[in-house]
């Protein structure tokens, strides 16, 4: 008996003695964080002595997040802590992965002890104000570090070096304070947004930075290259002993350049000469072997618009004698203003951008609406009675979340479609451009409109074009219009059928879903995961280009991205910070985003259907009851 008593005896104490170590190890805790209490501005009545902080994943300590029994994370946000931060008593807390003091009023440098924190993941200090140059070595030895927000503080100086050894880094923000310098050389494979918008930093923009986003690196003069337009001017020095090959090259670079002047005159000169002898000018024409070739000329987003003639029409051979149809646009819907082609040619314009499928120009019509074309190149294997088959079945769409087709122009080479111009632009200027705007954020209430008008224009495009594998096929943010009271509009709606296939697998976001990774081949569904990459999107404010990247792993996405953190951070750090508005509404936050991601299901078969998406975001509210 005593033989089979001794194996329950040892389960015995070695559970008594694993239950004695961690409430010895909880109290070592509560004790540490009682001692770092001691070092605050603010009162918290819920941080007691004598039990422990953390029951499992539970606690009662007001800003403490738990993890199996440890303290794992610290949050006292906008709590108006002053003074400067001392985390020093937080080092004997070996869970401790996350801290985040944001938008409080903390002052002096860089807590010093922070390298001491070497098991941090994530450390959250934006909006304070602290001060002063960072220490070259202020992170050697954080190697579990991922998330590093040093936002709107006034930091000087140099950006710290040791920041380039932490391997696991994923995002960095050093935006709005007073870095000078240069940027460190980042290296990091995982490394997906790196914003030192608004210091004085100055150089060249280190070449695994050049695919971000350019709005990472404004309000920086003196910063040049990609992503930014701003050409590098690097200073060739001559060679310090006794070679010429500095000076060689310089004078190589001086020729070519005088070479590519005389080329862009020459070329002007034979432009001009072209114009005078055409037969007729702002006027198509009529021959019986004539064809249009249509050339926007119109002034660039930094100049003012054009006052004289945009456009005109060159006369060129069209292939098989057939007669032209003069240059007339055809409007699909009955009831709106009629203009010819030569009236939209002559008016100002102005360059709007380039995109995916070509140019767009707005162009004010004397005595008419303002409108947008588009002019498309990726058209050209479709035929004239397809291709106006198609363009009447788009006119007959009317709902509140389309922008209606007002008239296209057809010719073999390329083809023009003709759109109001909406003047508040595009869902992607509002939530990754609009620094500097006279517009304010986007809130809470204002992001769930969005969605639900989007999901809602989705859910008609898929009643009335059934028999189309992609409805949409090309949903992203700059493909939604905000109008005056911000409804989205979608754009760029149902041209699957009239692009060329190749072209539409290179940029349209429907092929870019799972299964066309996997298998090839979009399904009825992929327009389902373009919506639950916008909604996430609009949610964190992330662009999702910064992760369509392929690493060792296999693909990743902002779906992915959003799980990870989901996983390790706390939830509120996954949503956009400039998002505002959001008291009572957090639960349906939570439930926008559990949508998001169900869109994103990497299996088809699981992933939802439209109408369920629509149903589902039509159920949420702005707030909790």
């Amino acid at each position: 008996m005593a033989s089979q008593a001794a194996p329950w005896l040892l389960i015995f104490l070695y559970l008594a003695y694993s239950t004695i170590t961690v409430d010895s190890a909880g109290a070592e805790e509560g004790e540490a964080l009682l001692r770092f209490k001691a070092t605050l501005s603010i009162d918290l009545p819920s941080w007691i002595p004598g039990p422990a902080p953390c029951t499992l994943n539970s606690t009662t300590w007001e800003g403490v997040i738990c993890f199996n029994s440890r303290v794992w994370g610290i949050q006292l946000e906008n709590r108006s802590l002053s003074g400067t931060l001392n985390i020093r008593p937080l080092i004997p807390l070996p869970g401790l992965r996350t801290i985040s003091f944001m938008g409080n009023k903390l002052e002096g440098p860089l807590p010093p002890d922070l390298k001491h924190l070497g098991a941090l993941k994530a450390i959250y200090l934006s909006r304070n104000n602290f001060s002063g140059e960072i220490p070259a070595d202020a992170f050697v030895g954080m190697r579990s570090l991922k998330k590093l927000f040093l936002s709107n503080n006034g930091f000087v100086g140099p950006v710290p070096g040791s920041l380039v050894g932490l391997g696991k880094l994923l995002e960095l923000r050093l935006d709005h304070n007073k870095f000078a310098g240069g940027i460190p050389s980042f290296g990091q494979r995982r490394l997906t947004i790196v914003d030192v918008s608004f210091n004085r930093l100055e150089g060249p923009i280190p070449n695994r930075l050049s695919r971000m986003d350019p709005a990472l690196f404004q309000g920086n003069p003196k910063l040049c290259g990609a992503p930014l337009t701003v050409i590098c001017n690097n200073k060739i020095q001559p060679a310090k002993h006794g070679g010429s090959s500095g000076w060689r090259l310089s004078l190589i670079i001086i020729i070519a350049c005088i070479i590519f002047f005389l080329l862009v005159l020459l070329l002007l000169l034979a432009l001009r000469r072209r114009q005078k002898t055409s037969k007729v000018i702002g006027r198509p024409a009529t021959t019986e072997h004539a064809d249009e070739k249509l050339e926007l000329g119109a002034a660039s987003k930094h100049q003012q618009p054009a006052t004289a003639t945009t456009a005109r029409l060159v006369e060129g051979k069209t292939s098989g004698g057939r007669k032209s149809e003069c240059g007339r646009l055809a409007f699909v819907q009955e009831g709106r203003e009629r203009f010819e082609l030569h009236d939209m040619l002559r008016a100002s314009a102005e360059v709007l951008g380039s995109g995916n499928f070509g140019s767009s120009f707005k162009a004010v019509l004397s005595a008419g609406p303002t409108v947008v074309v588009k002019r498309f190149k990726e058209m050209n294997g479709v035929g004239r009675e397809d291709f106006n088959e198609h363009m009447r079945r788009i006119g007959r769409l009317s709902h509140p979340n389309l922008l209606p087709l007002i008239a296209y122009y057809y010719k073999r080479e390329d083809k023009l479609l003709v759109t109001e111009f909406i003047a508040n632009g595009s869902l992607a200027h509002m939530l990754h451009g609009n620094r500097g705007s006279t517009l304010p954020p986007l809130d809470w209430p204002t992001r769930l409109k969005i969605v639900k008008g989007v999901a809602r224009g989705l859910a008609y495009l898929y009643d009335e074009l059934p028999v189309l594998t992609l409805p949409h096929g090309h949903l992203k943010s700059s493909n939604v219009l905000l109008n005056d009271t911000l409804q989205p509009l979608l754009t760029d709606y149902a041209l699957v059928p009239v692009m060329n296939l190749a072209h539409a697998t290179q940029v349209m976001v429907a092929y870019k879903s799972p299964e066309v990774t996997q298998f090839g081949r979009p399904s009825k569904k992929s327009d389902v995961w373009s919506l639950g990459i916008l909604i996430l999107e609009i949610l964190t404010g992330k662009f999702p280009a910064n992760f369509l990247h392929k690493g060792s792993s296999g693909s990743t996405d902002l779906a992915t991205w959003v799980s990870l953190v989901m996983e390790e951070e706390w939830n509120s750090e996954v949503f956009d910070s400039d998002m505002r508005d959001t008291e009572n509404g957090q639960g349906e936050i939570q439930k926008l985003l559990k949508i998001g991601l169900d869109c994103c299901e990497e299996i088809v078969e699981n992933r939802m259907e439209m109408r369920e998406a629509l149903e589902r975001i039509e159920q949420l509210k702005e707030r909790e009851d």
